[in-house]
């Protein structure tokens, strides 16, 4: 070996003891850990930062205290967390829109969602389902490509808004089903559903947890999933894919990260918990609230980020969305 690589590699065992020193006397976490949330309270990503906040805390012995640094699409929260000191005592709750969708729809962002973040862990895959009245004049999924190829443009979709999950899954569901929708785009899903009950949008795509006590009532009814497999909270309710539309998968998910650079040690504690969490009681609450509990590991996390990052970019263009 030569005398640089020997040095180097000594280097790199000091380093390696002394940090393992470090750790085992500090073990994380020893102080309270500041969890960001780029939204304000309220809703159901900031409700799943406090669940998780409550699990984590209970799971570590130390207090995860949930801080709203919510405006500008995100951007506000998820950069605090970005530039935070990556010691661990700083985690990000973000949801999908913020971290892959953002960047097609902003010419700049102050942070990279691929390298500005260390991925701890999905948290939540909040299935798209294609929804309409049942007294609805396309009823049945195929009747709705039929009446669309008949009348391009003609039905009308309502979204929480421009390049938001519910806009997207409209835009891959067309283009796989070669029809045109008419995009109706509100200042948030909850409007949406709102005017889809009134009867002033044909169809809707939402979030499982937005519809599901109007699928319930029988308000609405459920034409088809955007996943790759059924729903346990919609166990009776199709695929697109099993109706014939491969690849037509959407999902509002949830994840936690770090800064980049918190240490690995960090990033496994908190991995644990996390899948702790959603196998026990944090799983169960969210199930009732309509969400899908969802762990992963930080590799399988950062691969998300970056097939749905390229995947939402695909369909912003076709969209035709000009990035503000």
């Amino acid at each position: 070996m030569k005398r640089r690589d020997l040095l180097a590699s000594l280097t790199a065992t000091v380093l390696s003891a002394g940090s393992n020193t470090l750790w085992a006397q500090n073990p994380y976490p020893n102080k309270a850990v500041r969890v960001v949330v780029g939204v304000p309270a309220g809703g159901s990503v900031d409700m799943v930062a406090r669940l998780i906040s409550q699990s984590l805390g209970d799971d570590l012995g130390q207090s995860f205290f949930v801080d709203n640094r919510a405006g500008g699409s995100g951007i506000i929260g998820t950069d605090f967390v970005a530039r935070a000191n990556p010691d661990g005592y700083t985690l990000g709750v973000v949801p999908a829109a913020f971290i892959a969708t953002n960047r097609s729809l902003f010419k700049k962002l102050p942070y990279d969602p691929e390298k500005d973040f260390a991925p701890i862990s999905k948290l939540v895959n909040q299935t798209m389902v294609l929804v309409t009245k049942p007294n609805s004049k396309v009823g049945s999924l195929e009747a709705l490509v039929a009446f669309a190829k008949a009348t391009p443009g003609a039905l009308t979709y309502g979204s929480g808004g421009e390049g938001s999950p519910h806009h997207l899954s409209g835009v891959l569901f067309s283009n796989k089903a070669k029809i045109s929708l008419n995009h109706v785009p509100y200042k948030g899903s909850a409007p949406a559903i709102v005017d889809l009950l009134a009867g002033h949008v044909d169809i809707a795509f939402a979030g499982i947890s937005e519809v599901l006590p109007h699928l319930r009532s029988g308000k609405l009814i459920a034409l088809g999933l955007l996943a790759h497999q059924r729903s346990p909270l919609l166990p009776d309710v199709p695929t697109l894919e099993q109706k014939g539309y491969k690849g037509v998968e959407l999902s509002a998910w949830m994840c936690l990260v770090a800064p980049a650079g918190t240490p690995r040690e960090v990033v496994s504690r908190l991995n644990a918990s996390v899948a702790k969490a959603l196998a026990g009681t944090a799983g169960s609450k969210l199930q009732e609230v309509g969400l899908e509990g969802s762990a992963s590991t930080p590799e399988q996390l950062a691969e998300l980020i970056r097939t749905e990052s390229a995947l939402h970019r695909e369909l912003a263009k076709a969209a035709g969305i000009v990035p503000q």
